[in-house]
């Protein structure tokens, strides 16, 4: 029954010939709860990729300013969505928007990366509840999650279904870690850094470089 559910989806997703930036319809949480179900070996993104703009749709117009995302409809979506759109709440709230997209795609990069979990809140929740052992420090530091920041949180939900929806050009040079300019961790030594933007620098294990 799941792999007809994934099937449907994926047939009925494909055949939309363009995907508005507005089109939030309930099928997009279907979806992302089917791909979760998908056959292992699957990638969670692979699946989201169908609900993205088709190439004859022309160029998403993506302005990395608040006053473009604040225009962009309200954001809604499933388990996933909701998982990116918090991290990025804990994790770059304070950030530009550009900066706010360089990490969504960091967190995307890493659930394509066979290294890490196959869902965005697998990646997210990795290391959880050993304190201070987590991937993303919001998640294991003992302190209670609140989002009291109403206007932030509904900003970064957008740029997280933004993202995932795959609008916006690649920023971070296939990145899979980033931390603040504020700190000098010993473990970016051993990777190289693919770009800066805002107070986050950029790193791969690879080689690419991103221009920003």
């Amino acid at each position: 029954m799941k792999r007809f559910l994934l099937t449907a989806l994926l047939s009925a997703a494909v055949a939309v010939p363009n995907i508005s930036m507005a089109d939030r319809g309930p099928e997009r949480p279907e979806a992302e709860k089917a791909a979760v179900s998908a056959p292992k070996g699957k990638r969670f993104r692979d699946y989201l990729n169908a609900f993205r703009p088709q190439p004859d749709a022309g160029p998403v117009e993506v302005s990395f300013s608040r006053t473009w995302i604040d225009e962009q409809p309200k954001a809604q979506g499933g388990e996933q969505w909701a998982c990116l759109a918090e991290a990025l709440y804990f994790e770059a709230r304070g950030e530009t928007v550009k900066g706010q997209f360089a990490v969504a795609e960091v967190i995307l990069n890493r659930v394509q990366s066979e290294r890490f979990p196959d869902t965005p809140c697998g990646v997210i929740k990795q290391g959880t509840g050993r304190k201070y052992q987590c991937q993303f420090t919001y998640t294991c530091d003992g302190r209670k999650d609140v989002i009291a920041e109403k206007a932030a949180y509904e900003r970064v939900a957008k740029v997280a279904r933004l993202a995932l929806d795959g609008v916006a050009e690649e920023l971070t040079g296939g990145a899979t870690y980033y931390h603040t300019t504020a700190v000098k961790p010993s473990w970016a030594r051993r990777f190289t850094q693919t770009a800066k933007i805002g107070v986050h620098l950029f790193y791969s294990p690879g080689q690419r470089t991103a221009s920003n």
